[in-house]
């Protein structure tokens, strides 16, 4: 049985723009567009699902995606640093942004740790492989990184070294028993 899964990064806030921790926070207006542009170009789902968060909601929304809510794709919750910048932190808090730089299990932030992230990730692509057909996931640059350290089995410490873009596209396949990072060229359809 062959399973697919895009997960695609929600699009830019100003958050993002401003290299700050996330919040819950609306999409800019340019990402509007450009995740319509991307939406265009999908192929055909099974299943849509999004992050709870506003960001990837209006994410799917710009892109007409019917999307159910799943909280398991829900982004890191970085706590009382959401909305401040890593330098902000660092000069606030130097300890604890040492700690969660360098142990996955650590959240001095009181929120949500690296390794709580990769849990639940994990159950989210453990169930999904006993679906069928082909699940779109918009949801978060933590989770789409935990994901991509889930399936190639490396350490939680790879997630620091993975980059993902906004309205980045990342692919996944299953045949039921593991999963596979996917590798697609931009002009094939499927």
């Amino acid at each position: 049985m062959l399973v697919r899964l895009t997960m695609i990064r929600s699009g830019a806030t100003l958050a993002t723009r401003k290299g700050a921790f996330a919040l819950d926070e609306a999409l800019e207006p340019r990402a509007h567009g450009l995740a319509a542009a991307v939406g265009a170009g999908l192929r055909r789902a099974n299943r849509v699902l999004t992050s709870p968060m506003l960001r990837a909601r209006q994410t799917a929304e710009a892109m007409a995606l019917q999307a159910s809510v799943e909280p398991l794709l829900m982004d890191q919750d970085h706590g009382r640093w959401a909305g401040k910048s890593l330098e902000e932190v660092h000069g606030d808090d130097p300890e604890g942004i040492a700690a969660w730089l360098g142990d996955p299990d650590a959240a001095p932030h009181d929120g949500e740790s690296l390794a709580d992230v990769s849990r639940r990730v994990s159950a989210f692509m453990d169930g999904l492989m006993a679906e069928h057909g082909h699940t779109i996931a918009v949801t978060h640059a933590s989770v789409i990184r935990a994901a991509i350290v889930h399936v190639l089995g490396a350490p939680l410490s790879a997630c620091r070294r993975i980059d993902i873009e906004p309205l980045g596209v990342t692919e996944f396949s299953s045949d039921g028993r593991r999963w596979m990072l996917r590798v697609t060229r931009p002009e094939k359809a499927d």
